[in-house]
């Protein structure tokens, strides 16, 4: 098992733009997500009112989109878990926090139950569904560290890496 965890490692370091790439994409889609709650969700609850209401076709995107969410925490969690196996970070450590908070929204206060909360007051307390959506804003730290580590890989030249890695694959 050891023989195949270093192969993954040897391979992962090799691959830091491609990885980072991959990483920001899943995750990036997420700002999709957050950008719904804060526009139907909070706005709702806020005023009274959507300033945006998504149409059957936003919906089925929206509900893809929260398909991706457990790769996005996986794969956001390994660029975090790298970190702290090269050197010991507290950032590092704060994030694979806020990044595994999120397995809590997947699994028990889940969107539907924070509309629910907030339309019609019958599913779980407000301060409940407050925490849900604290919990879904977790991840625009991690983002923006993601975007960042993405983009000193570019700058480092390793472009070239990444689409050799997946020319590879071909």
């Amino acid at each position: 098992m050891k023989k195949i965890w270093n192969s993954f490692w040897s391979w992962y370091d090799s691959h830091p733009t491609l990885t980072l790439g991959v990483t920001l994409g899943l995750f990036g889609l997420q700002i999709i997500h957050l950008i719904w709650l804060l526009t139907n969700v909070i706005w709702t609850k806020a005023f009274g009112h959507a300033l945006f209401a998504p149409g059957e076709v936003f919906e089925r995107i929206l509900i893809l989109v929260d398909y991706t969410e457990i790769p996005a925490l996986i794969a956001a969690s390994l660029v975090y878990i790298d970190d702290l196996r090269k050197e010991f970070s507290f950032k590092a450590i704060l994030y694979l926090i806020f990044l595994n908070t999120q397995w809590l929204h997947l699994f028990w206060i889940t969107d539907e139950f924070v509309v629910s909360e907030f339309t019609q007051n019958i599913l779980i307390p407000s301060w409940l569904a407050w925490i849900a959506i604290l919990i879904d804003y977790l991840e625009v730290p991690i983002i923006y560290d993601t975007l960042k580590k993405f983009i000193v890989s570019l700058h480092k030249g390793e472009v070239r890496e990444a689409f050799n890695a997946i020319s590879e694959r071909d």
